[in-house]
């Protein structure tokens, strides 16, 4: 190769090279400068979306945690009404309750009530009932004191014990008793008599058929009279 002994030419070479780095420099910074604002861009780019998707992540977490304690609120509310419920149903079965017994003890009261007056009634009537029973043993025994020596005594209360004597001509002195209460009900009911009679039963049937105390009497007297003959 043939050395190149022109120093323009040299220079010229030199320049041209010169011009051609100065060149690719350029080209190659403005490269390097558009990377690098494309590399900032998509950085940026890369942070933003980065930030975004967490931002997204936190924001998707605090709805579940929301979700999750109105869910429990809504439970705890749900329980708390139930349990609202359950006592308002305690208390209307209780009140209820306390109603029916309260008409049951109303219609217990009404009905002793009821009962009380219909016994007032009885008792009432009962007593009319006694009072003219006793007028009519009152006059028997009036009459047949006087005309057959009869004696009427009270004993034990409302039981009466009717004495006979002048029964048996040889000993006309004898006792001869039988004992007469008065029921409830005001119907007789006779007790004993001494000596024993058999038809006392019967004379008591018959009693309660006519209420007719002298009779009885009088039927009584000649049933005592037959025994003493014997």
């Amino acid at each position: 190769m043939a050395s190149i002994k022109d120093p323009h030419v040299v220079d010229t070479f030199r320049a041209a090279m010169e011009e051609v780095y100065s060149r690719l420099l350029v080209r190659t910074s403005g490269e390097i400068s558009e990377a690098a604002v494309e590399l900032g861009r998509s950085h940026r780019l890369s942070v933003k979306s980065a930030a975004d998707t967490c931002s997204k992540k936190c924001e998707d977490n605090k709805l579940f945690e929301t979700i999750q304690t109105n869910k429990q609120d809504l439970a705890k509310k749900t329980l708390l009404m139930k349990e609202k419920r359950d006592a308002v149903s305690r208390s209307l079965v209780a009140m209820e309750q306390k109603q029916g017994q309260k008409d049951a003890l109303r219609l217990q009261m009404e009905t002793l009530s009821e009962e009380q007056a219909e016994r007032r009634t009885l008792v009432v009537s009962q007593n009319r009932a006694n009072k003219d029973r006793l007028k009519n043993l009152l006059k028997a025994k009036q009459v047949f004191q006087e005309r057959l020596g009869l004696e009427i005594r009270r004993i034990h209360g409302q039981k009466l014990q009717f004495v006979f004597q002048n029964i048996n001509p040889a000993s006309p002195e004898n006792v001869y008793t039988f004992t007469m209460g008065i029921n409830a009900d005001g119907s007789y009911q006779i007790m004993s008599s001494d000596p024993v009679l058999e038809s006392l039963g019967d004379l008591e049937k018959r009693l309660h058929q006519t209420n007719n105390i002298s009779a009885f009497l009088a039927n009584i007297r000649k049933e005592f009279v037959a025994q003493a003959r014997f």
